[in-house]
């Protein structure tokens, strides 16, 4: 009966030490979820051009997220660029107003005539002239100061001559004639030459590229700038590229080709993959057995050979979900290093603690339980031997003197009733009273 209960109790305790093993560690699952979260902030406002990205995807720093579509500015008539005062970055109202303008033109018709029919020659083809028509001018004085124009303006006897060739000097007087040999018969009056100014070239928003160098030759239609709405926050900013800085995927973009922007809105999310955490929920029975700074196991439901060590970076102090099946829950996130295997949103099972060195001891040699109870087998068997009760009504011998002598009926290793345990132990018994006899 002893020995049944120490092998029971041996049992018993095998598995309460089990039971403590594995409430020294908790297996849960989880989701993949982003370390942190990288903004990107549009650093100008304007038109989305185009949109390389889309959420979900993988990039690496320097990758385009999207492009600017720039106003351009281009000229007006042909001369020559004189004078360039912005850089790309610059605001371009800023700009025109500390200078009143970001670069200037010099016609070719660098001179006006303003004259009168008053002197004409009297006819009525003289007294009377007509916007567009190619007249010629030249010098009383100095007949090598010459040159021709087309009259762009008429107000009553007045008009107004732009001059494309020739060379004169400025507030000085010139005839005007409709024939190129000056004949007497095709004079329309005279008029006063003066300077053309320079013809300013504005914008607004941001420059991010000037087209032309100072002093360069221009027609009509060549691009001279381009420019976006908006400031950049750094001088000499001027990308219509937004570019990626990190490695990662793309959580979120918010720009749509040819929709509006403006500076300082998000413009995309990223997640970095060097970093990537794992988000759980923990019993509230099983809270208190981790903490922040914990070492803890990831490995990947979909490839249980994928593991990875991870660090526990949160238990939550509020209690999250409440289910029937698991009762109050907590938050716990732990962080890791992961590989290309690991992808967002993916399932994983995180286990936090660690075995019970004895449980693993155990698990390691099996044998060992069998050895303990072999030893308490043969403990409660030498026990039961060596405290075996006398027989009934024979006196007790501390060894001294003559051994005495047993009742009638009895006979050695039994007691009243009992059958005999072994042959061995009989003859054992039945020989030291003879020895006591001879002594005798």
């Amino acid at each position: 009966m002893k020995k049944r209960f120490m092998i029971c109790l041996a049992v018993l305790c095998a598995v309460v030490m089990t039971s403590f093993a594995c409430a020294d560690s908790i297996t849960l699952n989880g989701t993949m979820i982003p370390a942190e979260t990288s903004v990107v902030y549009a650093p100008v406002s304007g038109t989305a051009d185009s949109v390389g990205m889309e959420a979900g995807q993988k990039v690496v720093a320097g990758d385009i997220l999207y492009t600017m579509k720039t106003q351009k500015v281009y000229a007006d008539r042909d001369g020559k660029v004189s004078g360039i005062f912005a850089q790309p970055g610059d605001d371009a109202e800023t700009v025109a107003t500390q200078y009143g303008a970001v670069l200037y033109i010099e016609e070719d018709a660098a001179y006006t005539v303003s004259g009168t029919t008053a002197k004409a020659y009297n006819s009525m083809e003289t007294k009377i002239v007509h916007p567009g028509e190619t007249v010629y001018a030249v010098s009383p004085s100095n007949n090598s100061r010459s040159g021709k124009g087309f009259i762009s303006a008429v107000s009553g006897t007045g008009y107004t001559i732009e001059i494309t060739e020739g060379t004169f000097l400025n507030s000085e007087s010139v005839a005007v004639f409709r024939t190129e040999d000056y004949a007497y018969e095709t004079l329309l009056g005279y008029g006063t030459v003066s300077r053309k100014d320079p013809v300013a070239v504005t914008a607004t928003g941001a420059i991010v590229k000037i087209a032309v160098e100072d002093g360069a030759e221009v027609k009509r239609g060549d691009l001279l700038m381009e420019t976006l709405d908006g400031t950049y926050d750094a001088w000499g900013e001027n990308s219509t590229e937004i570019r990626t800085e990190i490695d990662g995927v793309i959580g979120s973009i918010s720009v749509q080709a040819g929709g509006n922007i403006e500076k300082g809105s998000v413009a995309a999310e990223i997640y970095p993959t060097n970093r990537m955490r794992v988000e759980a929920a923990i019993p509230e029975d099983y809270v208190n057995m981790v903490s922040e700074g914990d070492p803890v196991t990831i490995e990947l439901t979909a490839d249980i050979n994928r593991h990875y060590e991870g660090t526990v970076v949160m238990v939550s102090a509020i209690a999250g979900e409440t289910n029937e099946e698991s009762g109050v829950t907590y938050r716990i996130v732990a962080e890791f290093t992961p590989d290309e295997a690991v992808r967002f949103g993916m399932s994983a099972l995180l286990t936090a603690g660690k075995e019970d060195e004895q449980q693993e001891t155990q698990e390691e040699n099996p044998e060992q339980a069998e050895d303990g109870e072999s030893e308490e087998k043969t403990g409660d068997e030498s026990s039961e031997k060596k405290h075996r009760e006398r027989p009934e009504g024979m006196p007790e011998w501390n060894g001294e003197g003559e051994r005495p002598e047993r009742p009638e009926g009895s006979r050695p290793g039994k007691s009243d009733g009992a059958e005999e345990t072994s042959g061995e132990t009989v003859e054992e018994e039945t020989a030291e009273p003879a020895e006591s006899t001879e002594g005798q």
